[in-house]
């Protein structure tokens, strides 16, 4: 009830228990609240209650309780019939049902409204929270985000059964659950509490690894800001995360090196040599922000590319390419390199991965796509431009450089 209903009460009864029931203009032009009892069924005006004249203002409405049918059917028919071609009392009857149903479905709408500013309440202190103990944004945005989900399908955050019941009816991926389940512990651990975790399976897939030409594809259909970003991944193999926050400060230019000193997920700093290509493409890129990238976020990045690949997947017919990620940049280049060097300690130190076994996946996959080719190479060496491009039509691959040598090689 707000705070101008507890002014004033029913004239009838004296009840508080009143609602809005529109306004009511008068001869001056000027307007009224007009008022209905739910306990006794009078209708009146804002201004009765300023002792004004009662009877230009009261409406009758009903003298017995909204909420009785009987009384309902019995009050109404001798007032509706008494009007000449009033309708019967059963129509009177559903009327005023229907008066009484949409109020009562106003008032459950600002009940409900006032449940989702509470939640969302509770989200921003959640997500705060986090904030000030170095949380990184995309886990706060992840764990937030699964945490509105289960309110959405009807957990009682303050219940750990409740939680428990909503995850068990979900068909979630193994690792969504997993992250679910991971969010609201951390919820739980902000009130100073704990669970009983749902038992959780992750299984390990083998990632998707697609041809270097649909790779290709996606960056060459791509605006000039995805296409530098996409190519940044395919070079370097970083997480979306890690290649957003790149400042420009992280760039030598002239020395074609990138260092990443804020990596994600606990990894160990990188840095890259990169190509004269992607260089380029930097540098065509606006420099108004500390940012490289500016203020676009790994959601923006995301929604981006989605919109790219599914337009592109339709023009080429290539459903593959839907199935290709952001993170699928990292996968593609950590087996690429592992078929060049064949090197695993290598490609865990150019990934930043703690522990080799987290890079053993990659040896299983590129075992799997490049098993039947020989382990021998022919190695070629090139100083001229005209021999390197030679090279490269031929299918050789660029290896490394050593002083003005260049060295190529191509499986036997």
């Amino acid at each position: 009830m707000t705070e101008t209903q507890k002014d004033f009460h029913c004239l009838q009864c004296g009840s508080e228990r009143l609602y809005k029931d529109g306004l009511r203009y008068l001869k001056d032009g000027s307007s009224v609240q007009r008022w209905l009892c739910r306990n006794c069924g009078y209708r009146f005006t804002q201004k009765d209650c300023n002792n004004s004249d009662t009877s230009q203002h009261i409406q009758k409405v009903q003298r017995q309780n909204l909420n009785s049918p009987d009384a309902l059917a019995s009050n109404c028919q001798g007032s509706y019939e008494a009007l000449s071609g009033a309708p019967s009392a059963t129509e009177a009857v559903q009327t005023l049902v229907e008066v009484e149903t949409r109020i009562e479905n106003q008032a459950a709408g600002a009940t409900e409204k006032s449940g989702e500013n509470e939640t969302k309440q509770r989200l921003v202190e959640f997500a705060w929270w986090m904030k000030k103990r170095g949380y990184a944004d995309e886990t706060i945005r992840c764990n937030a985000l699964a945490l509105k989900i289960l309110t959405e399908r009807g957990a009682d955050l303050n219940s750990p059964e409740s939680v428990r019941e909503v995850i068990a009816k979900q068909q979630w991926s193994g690792n969504r659950r997993k992250n679910v389940i991971n969010a609201y512990t951390v919820f739980l651990k902000m009130h100073g509490s704990n669970w009983d975790k749902p038992k959780c399976t992750v299984e390990q897939k083998i990632p998707f690894i697609p041809t270097e030409q649909e790779i290709n594809a996606l960056i060459a259909r791509s605006g000039k800001k995805l296409a530098a970003f996409l190519q940044l991944l395919k070079e370097t193999a970083m997480r979306a995360g890690e290649a957003v926050r790149l400042e420009w400060t992280d760039i030598d230019f002239e020395r074609r090196i990138i260092t990443l000193n804020k990596p994600e997920k606990r990894s160990n700093p990188r840095m890259w040599r990169v190509s004269n290509e992607l260089i380029a493409m930097l540098k065509n890129l606006p420099k108004n922000n500390q940012k490289i990238f500016g203020e676009a976020t790994y959601n923006t990045f995301k929604q981006t590319f989605q919109r790219t690949r599914k337009r592109l997947a339709y023009t080429l017919q290539n459903p593959r390419l839907e199935k290709i990620t952001l993170h699928t940049f990292r996968h593609w280049k950590a087996t690429m390199l592992y078929r060049q060097t064949k090197d695993p300690y290598y490609v865990k130190q150019f990934l930043g991965h703690k522990t080799l076994k987290n890079t053993e996946i990659y040896i299983t996959v590129e075992r799997t796509i490049f098993g039947e080719y020989s382990d021998e190479f022919s190695v070629k060496v090139a100083t001229k431009p005209e021999e390197i491009k030679a090279l490269l039509e031929t299918g050789f691959e660029y290896v490394c450089q050593k002083d003005d040598l260049m060295f190529f090689r191509k499986r036997r």
